[in-house]
């Protein structure tokens, strides 16, 4: 059942709409609407009207008449599978169009005419749109009507076809021999019974091969010395290789020497060169080093494409049509076929939109995201009348680079000392005990969350804050010792080059094995306790399929509510970085909204690693932000602690739209 359908013009008047439920016509006058949050979140950045998009539990899919302006969007609710949704659109849009082409070609002049968006939805409120759409109440109902109907019918078919295959399964007397694998027809569908035979016939064919997957015997027990053994298993054949053994040890009755004592010593305090000080000059690059502002605060520096070029020159460059006298590229080429006088149809760009979904994977964007771009730039031009080889190639290169501006345009603050300094404010401001910021970092294993996190509180006790590293990844072998060289070493770094910086960071760690959620929430006590102004928790990598770990991390979430929830991801996956992001944002948004005690928390934003070794190849950064519709915060670049760079979305729409 629909819960929402309505017919709007781009500019935002609402020519027609129909609520199905009393909490819908509610939702749909509020600004919480999911046809409003559609346009601030998905349409403006440019998404293409075969996704479906999720706010609230609601489920909304829409479709364009470009020529006309329209939007046609329908909304229901998540839990609901409803597979008309797509037809029902298709068959509105053409119906609709059909019956009140004449009318809505003069509303769409007459908006065109006039001067000001003002002046536009003042001259709406003239147009009677319940008379110009007289009769279309009556046409919905008749065409939801038969959708509804023949969906009903396909689900008792599906319905009919187990309770056909059960009495099948009856009518056939059971075999006796159940040590072999039952048979499973993948077209047809099982009830629960024959599920439940199937399973039961595998464990009494493992039970017979002594529970061992791919073994070719039973379990023989020898009788002098009762030790079981698999007959013609490859363990008794082939004696077992043994590992190079390694270096032993000399232990004897007199005391070790002090060269034999330098080599066994181990410990995390040995010096690090001929004065016994740590070689700062190997934590900290000069030349990466950020800048001051004319406060005193540290900014971390740009990346840029091209340091000796201009950001915006270069996309301007992009943007202009290719010189005749110099060969033309793939893309372009494929431009000079769109010549003359026309208004574009999807047959004449879909050459062009091919090549530019090429170019696109070569910068190392995902193929699902390439192709959603690509269909959106086609949806934007569709419809358009363009004159001249030029028009159209720079009508279609300004198309794909708007398309991009709008995806990567951050659409939350992505100044983290602003949160900070206004937690911090609202703080003293109130008579409650002032909390620490909570930045939580959570990512798949190896991808670099313990190193950038440094990184990160490195530029926030440059900023004059004081950190607390909360060591909260108990699973891996040395993450608590890790983190603990770091704390080390930033404490010695000092401030802005000067004096000691020990008490402004510190390592709160229980060791390993221990709950994570609950050393989370000790972290932030302590903090609190201890005037601390940020506390940064570092988590256990893990692979975005692993309901447990997702479950437990969500845990955590629920429980701390940390300020922001930081991904990080690498700068060389393309298609996994999809992936990656889409399951953890969905796993913390399920999970800790299942928990009863979070809100549904999902991704806040993104910190991208080895960034210095894809050159131009940035399409990851296009892919996770077109995916969560957050912003990437940081990226890092390097080994050191100033190896932290911010993205500008000019330099990587120039980066992406380079040859």
């Amino acid at each position: 059942m629909l819960d929402l359908c309505s017919i709007s013009h781009k500019g935002g008047i609402v020519l027609w709409s129909r609520s199905f439920t009393p909490d819908a016509a509610q939702l749909a006058s509020s600004s919480a609407s999911p046809v409003n949050s559609l346009i601030r979140e998905a349409l403006i950045e440019g998404r293409t009207a075969d996704e479906k998009y999720e706010k609230d539990g609601y489920a909304v899919k829409w479709t364009f008449v470009n020529d006309l302006e329209l939007i046609f969007v329908v909304a229901y609710q998540r839990i609901l599978q409803l597979t008309y949704v797509d037809d029902l659109l298709a068959a509105l849009k053409t119906l609709f169009i059909k019956y009140f082409e004449p009318f809505l070609a003069a509303f769409v002049a007459s908006l065109h005419a006039l001067n000001s968006a003002k002046a536009a939805a003042s001259q709406a409120t003239t147009w009677d749109f319940a008379k110009a759409f007289e009769g279309w109440d009556t046409i919905f109902d008749k065409v939801l009507r038969g959708f509804e109907e023949k969906a009903a019918l396909e689900r008792k078919s599906r319905l009919r076809a187990p309770v056909r295959a059960a009495v099948e399964e009856l009518s056939t007397p059971p075999s006796d021999d159940q040590s072999t694998e039952p048979s499973v027809n993948p077209d047809t569908s099982q009830d629960e019974q024959q599920i439940a035979r199937n399973v039961q016939a595998l464990k009494n064919r493992l039970r017979g091969r002594g529970g061992r997957r791919g073994g070719r015997g039973g379990r023989v027990v020898d009788s002098s010395s009762g030790r079981e053994s698999h007959p013609g298993s490859d363990s008794e054949a082939t004696p077992k290789k043994k590992s190079k053994a390694k270096a032993q040890r000399k232990w004897g009755d007199q005391a070790p020497t002090e060269s034999e004592m330098a080599t066994l010593d181990f410990s995390m305090d040995k010096p690090n060169d001929a004065h016994g000080k740590l070689d700062l000059q190997a934590l900290v690059d000069q030349s990466s080093l950020g800048t001051r502002t004319g406060d005193g605060m540290y900014e971390v520096k740009d990346w840029e494409f091209g340091a000796d070029k201009d950001a915006n020159d270069a996309i301007a460059n992009a943007l202009k049509p290719l010189d005749s006298s110099k060969p033309k590229s793939t893309i372009g080429s494929l431009f000079a076929r769109l010549t003359g006088s026309k208004v574009l149809t999807q047959e004449d760009l879909k050459p062009v939109l091919d090549a530019m979904k090429q170019h696109l994977m070569k910068k190392n964007v995902a193929m699902d995201i390439a192709e959603k771009v690509c269909e959106g730039v086609g949806e934007t031009l569709v419809g358009q009348k363009v004159g001249g080889f030029q028009t159209t190639n720079a009508a279609v290169k300004l198309a794909l680079s708007n398309s991009l501006t709008r995806i990567l345009t951050p659409k939350t603050s992505t100044d983290l000392l602003l949160s900070i300094k206004s937690k911090r404010s609202s703080a003293l401001s109130s008579t409650q005990q002032r909390m620490p910021y909570s930045i939580t970092f959570v990512g798949v294993n190896g991808v670099g969350k313990s190193t950038n996190l440094s990184k990160v509180c490195f530029w926030l006790i440059q900023n004059g804050l004081r950190v607390l590293i909360a060591a909260c990844d108990t699973f891996r072998s040395g993450a608590v010792e890790q983190l603990r060289v770091h704390v080390r070493n930033l404490s010695m770094l000092g401030v802005n080059g000067a004096g000691d910086s020990k008490g402004r960071v510190e390592l709160f760690e229980r060791g390993y094995g221990k709950d994570a959620a609950g050393i989370a929430k000790e972290a932030i006590h302590y903090g609190r306790d201890n005037d601390f102004d940020v506390v940064l928790i570092d988590t256990a990598g893990r692979m975005q399929d692993n309901e447990p770990l997702m479950r437990a991390l969500a845990k955590l979430v629920a429980i701390n509510s940390p300020d922001k929830i930081i991904f990080v991801g690498e700068a060389l996956v393309g298609n996994e970085a999809v992936d990656q992001l889409t399951k953890f944002d969905r796993a913390l948004k399920d999970f800790s909204s299942a928990s009863g005690a979070g809100k549904g928390r999902g991704i806040d934003g993104m910190l991208v690693t080895k960034w210095d070794t894809v050159d131009d190849k940035v399409g990851a950064a296009l892919s996770m932000t077109y995916v969560t519709g957050q912003p990437i915060i940081f990226v890092g670049c390097g080994q050191t602690y100033t190896d932290l760079r911010q993205l500008r979305v000019a330099n990587v729409v120039q980066a992406i739209l380079s040859d």
